[in-house]
């Protein structure tokens, strides 16, 4: 097992990252002094719940646990404030108290969710993270949790971090191959932001890591939980520098909002927005070199590199100026200086990103 902290102060926690650690769940929710006083509550989805819900239900109810469990539908669909009434539901209903946790047992979307629905619980209860995707290694460290409005993406949320995150790349080996790919997209954003040694790593790597290697894998999410573990340590709330992590996400997460969350995986889209915010760095002056770069090594990890012709730049446009990102009238965009270098741009060209847009969805 590897072992990282996320350092704020008091409020420090680890990530535990390894193989086997589902099988001292219960010791480690005790060590972090999670008693089985009060009733807990797992949430997971329909797919994760498959696979792993009855095991760590049984593990810790073996440990004298009280659990009840809410599942829900997987997908991005259940980011929704009728799912958070719901699971919070199942959470009066079983007695949760101020003393109780709430467990996220699977990938992003159910760690978001759990995370929300902790933060908002009776002004807020703990929050255990049991990332079962790679994608996950991103969204379960450093607390922002969230729900979705039809109109944008992760609007509803607040800052709530775990007492823990636990890693068990076995859980993993069960991931559908497309949701494999789309996870890697997100952990090799990590190196694009701040590890040019890391990108050219998982480069050389890109096979052991769609296989599904488990020491590949363990070592890549060490070095991408450390990259968000640094960043978060140093602006926990998005001051300044937490956005670097954003890299690919103004438009990334437009083309979620008007595929409707389902077209494209997260990673997916994320993929597509890392070559947009490269050819902006070429218009803004830089190397085009990155952008052939970022798309030839997101290629090699067989993800999408374009925008559906189908989808309406003007709606794409539209939803970028209501995400976050969009500030003060200006479009915000994470920009590449070169591969494991970004710098935040919060004054970029609307004709330009118009004009990426357009690109991206004209290209084979």
């Amino acid at each position: 097992m590897k072992k990282l902290t996320v350092d704020l102060g008091e409020r420090s926690y680890p990530i535990y990252v390894g193989e086997g650690l589902l099988n001292d769940l219960a010791d480690t929710l005790g060590k972090h002094q999670i008693g089985t006083k009060s009733p807990h509550l797992i949430v997971t989805d329909e797919n994760v719940a498959e696979h792993y819900l009855e095991r760590v239900q049984s593990l810790l109810e073996a440990g004298g646990y009280r659990i009840a469990t809410a599942v829900v539908a997987a997908g991005e669909k259940s980011k929704s404030l009728a799912v958070l009434e719901e699971v919070i539901t199942v959470a009066l209903e079983a007695g949760l108290d101020r003393n109780s946790a709430v467990i996220a047992l699977g990938g992003g979307v159910v760690g978001d969710l759990a995370g929300f629905v902790a933060a908002s619980y009776m002004r807020g209860v703990r929050f255990v993270q049991i990332p079962t995707t790679i994608l996950a290694h991103d969204s379960s460290v450093g607390g922002k949790v969230a729900v979705n409005h039809r109109l944008a993406k992760n609007v509803i949320g607040a800052f709530h971090q775990p007492e823990f995150v636990l890693y068990d790349i076995a859980t993993l080996k069960s991931l559908p191959e497309r949701d494999a790919r789309a996870g890697l997209s997100e952990l090799v954003k990590e190196g694009f932001i701040l590890d040019r040694e890391f990108v050219y790593w998982c480069d050389t790597n890109a096979e052991r890591l769609l296989t599904l290697d488990s020491e590949a894998l363990q070592h890549a999410l060490y070095i991408g939980c450390g990259v968000k573990a640094k960043v978060v340590s140093e602006d926990e709330k998005e001051g300044g520098l937490r956005a670097i992590l954003n890299l690919g996400h103004t438009i990334g997460h437009a083309l979620e909002a008007v595929a409707g969350y389902g077209e494209l995986l997260h990673g997916e889209a994320i993929a597509i927005g890392m070559v947009g915010a490269a050819r902006l760095s070429a218009k803004l002056g830089n190397p085009e070199t990155i952008a052939a770069e970022t798309e030839r090594i997101l290629r090699k990890f067989g993800l999408p590199v374009r925008i559906p012709a189908h989808m309406d730049t003007d709606a794409i446009m539209s939803a970028m100026m209501h995400d976050k990102k969009f500030s003060e009238g200006n479009m915000v965009f994470i920009i590449p200086k070169a591969i494991g270098d970004v710098e935040i741009n919060k004054n970029v060209s609307s004709v330009w990103v118009k004009e990426v847009v357009e690109g991206l969805k004209r290209e084979d």
